[in-house]
């Protein structure tokens, strides 16, 4: 009894429309009985009169009912500002990316929050693998300073897939431009870093942020240890940490991790095991795919699993890492440091780049991709070619079309696999 009156406290803004409803059923039922009474009487006047205070009754019903479903939707839904019809929709679209397939990405930097923003429009089954190597900026300060797990490239794909409001995912990508200690943090690699320091865990720290961006799928670090990234040039010269390695620019003949031995997340295994679709990439290949496959778990989940497993080849060569390479060499390179067994499909981009932004690219010593197709099909990989690219101001990954070319792949694969 209780409970029912708390409806009537002042200020919960849905008595008046509990009101409203019962005049307007009060109003239509009266009416009903009204002219079921004078049936018989032929009399144009009580006739309007019926009808008018009939149809207004009904008007005052559906303006109630209206508005109650609003209250209720407004209080118990993230979408406060957003129209019932909006909400609505959004809860039909949720429904059906609820049903589509369970897709785990693995990658890092800009590339794999590239491609999250256009496959959480195809389905909410979806786990991003991070890596945790990052050693500069924001993120190597914090893992130096406070011995934690660099949260930049986590921060980046819980951005990607958020439905928070612009305010929310603004704050988060807010770098700091004055102060000593804080100059160069962004605001999220410090929140994920105060939550991890809460509550003892990285892991829930990325949880509890989840929470707070409301995103689509699952944020999970490929590892949750402390570990290094350790190139050996081809002068045997080792070189150890994600930043050296980008900065020294030289050839690179073998990438390891130190400790070579780490352990994955649970959770990374989990995904993995009970994916439909798997894909590497698009994203730095030694800095950013690599280092998550050299987790020795990781790797033999991926050979072991059935699931569709496609490399995303970069468009453009990085400088002092991949110069020169070839989408073949990509490939290469990534089968020699894993298993052959870990992708089945590389999918490429043909589409041509503007001449301005190759001679861009040419003064950072950076070139487009060349295509060696046949290669990669004598190495028993299916390719998968089409125009994958945006060309503004850089040359990168469209999400949208990345995203329709993987889901029309796995499509396809689907439909031949149940042949």
């Amino acid at each position: 009894m209780t409970r029912f009156f708390k409806w009537l406290y002042p200020g919960m803004g849905i008595k008046r429309w509990i009101f409203l409803l019962v005049t307007g059923v009060v109003m239509t039922g009266s009416v009903g009985l009204v002219a079921v009474h004078y049936l018989s009487r032929e009399s144009i006047f009580l006739a309007a009169l019926i009808t008018a205070v009939l149809i207004f009754g009904i008007f005052l019903i559906v303006m109630a009912v209206r508005n109650i479903l609003r209250f209720f939707v407004r209080s118990l839904l993230p979408y406060q500002n957003n129209d019932l019809v909006d909400v609505i929709f959004q809860k039909r679209q949720d429904r059906f990316l609820e049903r589509g397939p369970r897709v785990v990405v693995v990658g890092g930097g800009t590339g794999l929050s590239t491609l999250l923003q256009g496959i959480k429009k195809f389905t909410k089954n979806l786990t991003a693998i991070v890596t945790v190597t990052d050693t500069g900026g924001s993120s190597g300060r914090l893992r130096d300073e406070l011995d934690v797990l660099p949260p930049g490239d986590i921060r980046n794909c819980l951005v990607a897939l958020a439905d928070a409001q612009p305010l929310m995912l603004n704050l988060f990508q807010y770098r700091f431009e004055d102060g000593s200690g804080l100059k160069g943090h962004s605001f999220g690699n410090l929140f994920i870093t105060a939550l991890s320091k809460i509550t003892g865990d990285f892991e829930r720290a990325i949880k509890e942020s989840s929470k707070v961006l409301a995103i689509r799928g699952n944020v999970i670090p490929s590892t949750l240890e402390k570990v290094t990234l350790v190139a050996r040039l081809d002068s045997n010269l080792a070189v150890e940490g994600e930043t050296n390695i980008t900065e020294y620019r030289k050839p690179i003949r073998q990438l390891e991790l130190k400790p070579k031995h780490c352990r994955a997340s649970e959770e990374a295994l989990e995904a993995i095991e009970q994916a439909d679709m798997i894909v590497l990439g698009p994203g730095s290949l030694f800095t950013s795919v690599l280092p998550n496959l050299l987790i020795e778990d990781i790797c033999g989940k991926l050979v072991e699993s059935e699931a569709l497993k496609i490399y995303v080849c970069n468009v453009m060569t990085q400088a002092g890492e991949t110069n020169s390479f070839t989408a073949a060499d990509h490939v290469d390179m990534l089968i020699r440091h894993t298993d052959p067994r870990v992708i089945n499909v590389c999918v490429v981009n043909n589409s041509d780049i503007p001449e301005e932004l190759i001679e861009k690219y040419a003064r950072e010593q950076a070139e487009p991709v060349q295509l060696d197709v046949e290669r990669i099909k004598e190495r028993g990989y299916q390719v998968v070619q089409a125009n994958l690219i945006r060309t503004e101001s850089m040359v990168r990954h469209d999400p949208e079309r990345l995203a329709r070319v993987l889901f029309e792949t796995f499509i396809r694969h689907k439909r031949l696999s149940q042949k």
